[in-house]
């Protein structure tokens, strides 16, 4: 393929893959939001012009938009796709359009659609992740050492060829994925391992090296590593409900492992340099088109899961924002002032700005590198 012919391919793909998930997220809110009897004017699929659309029965305007990089949900009071209540509109609403408007809901039916958003993506994960493992079954690989790599954080700590691990700093290991998956994203902070060597079991600290790696997608990242290789495996076909239970699993590992990784760039330890924008994105949707429905399905799940994640940040402007906006309210049995809000929505705004700017310039300097 030509360059022009990637690019496009990279394009496609990621418009394919950012709208289904997007569509998931939005209409988790819009169907919270019609079990709670609030009006919904637009369901829009992108930003910007409008290229096509349609009136339900309901008088619900759904649109696909020019900019096909996320979407919205606008209800009955606001002024724009952020939720913003339109306010010398919502002053005069009669008892009926009250009744109907978000912004006159209660504040609890008000948290229950905000957050369904983010809920809806854990879902569709979730049922990717079921299906995966349902056709797949699941392949183990079992915790036992197989070769240690000489000068290695995990040779100068003392393991050794035949141990099985049996806990990583308390958590019990199953799996040899679930290893690589804790030391890649510790950086350099110590483990606590214990180990089964024969009879005896041994507590064994090791702080793990960063090390250049290639992706799935073959791209170079930094991560954690200690020099340790397994070949053991145990295969298990799995029926609907050990599919779904194991789904749970890798939803929630996920999760935990994005957030860990946000605490690391929080306190410097992992580099911002990390972060990966739109570019990054299509990019790796690309590939993954390339890999078979099975790596886009499992792709198409972790971008879900990290829009979950990501929209759960107390980040005014996101869901997470207007989540805690809520919970304040709640708590103190009225909102904040319009000026704090308009202050942290401004504040948002601005930070999520700047973070698109330089995600995007990170990755297009990625790919002139490359």
């Amino acid at each position: 393929m030509n360059i022009a012919a990637i690019v496009t391919h990279n394009l496609l793909s990621f418009i394919v893959i950012l709208s289904i998930i997007v569509f998931i997220h939005e209409f988790g809110h819009y169907y919270v939001a019609k079990l709670c009897k609030v009006k919904v004017e637009e369901f829009s699929i992108g930003f910007g012009k409008e290229l096509f659309g349609f009136n339900d029965k309901s008088g619900t305007r759904w649109k696909i938009c020019l900019l096909p990089f996320g979407g919205y949900v606008k209800m009955f009071g606001d002024s724009n796709p952020a939720s913003t209540p339109d306010k010398n509109k919502i002053k005069e609403f009669t008892p009926e359009e009250k009744k109907v408007s978000f912004f006159y809901q209660n504040v609890y039916k008000r948290m229950a659609i905000v957050s369904a958003g983010p809920i809806a993506n854990f879902i569709l994960a979730i049922a990717i992740f079921t299906a995966i493992f349902r056709i797949q079954g699941m392949t183990t690989i079992l915790p036992i050492v197989d070769q240690v790599k000489e000068n290695s954080a995990a040779y100068e700590a003392g393991i050794k060829s035949g141990d099985t691990v049996l806990k990583i700093d308390d958590e019990e290991i199953q799996d040899f994925e679930r290893i690589r998956q804790i030391v890649s994203l510790s950086s350099d902070r110590s483990l606590a391992f214990l180990i089964q060597r024969g009879e005896e079991q041994i507590k064994i600290d090791v702080t793990p090296k960063i090390s250049t790696s290639k992706d799935i997608f073959n791209n170079e990242v930094k991560i954690g590593m200690i020099g340790l290789t397994a070949s053991q495996q145990r295969f298990t076909k799995l029926n609907l409900i050990d599919s779904f239970t194991h789904a749970n699993i890798e939803a929630y590992n996920s999760s935990i492992g994005i957030l860990k990784a946000i605490g690391e760039l929080l306190t410097g330890r992992r580099s911002i340099k990390e972060l990966g924008g739109p570019v990054k994105i299509a990019e790796y949707s690309g590939k993954s088109m390339s890999m078979g429905i099975m790596m886009v399905l499992w792709f198409m799940a972790m971008i879900s899961i990290n829009l979950g994640v990501a929209n759960l940040l107390p980040l005014p402007v996101l869901d997470g924002g207007h989540l805690l906006f809520y919970i304040i309210e709640a708590i103190k049995g009225k909102p904040l002032s319009e000026r704090i809000q308009e202050y942290g929505f401004r504040f948002g705004f601005g930070v999520l700005l700047a973070l698109m700017a330089f995600t995007t310039i990170n990755d297009v300097t990625q790919l002139f590198i490359k």
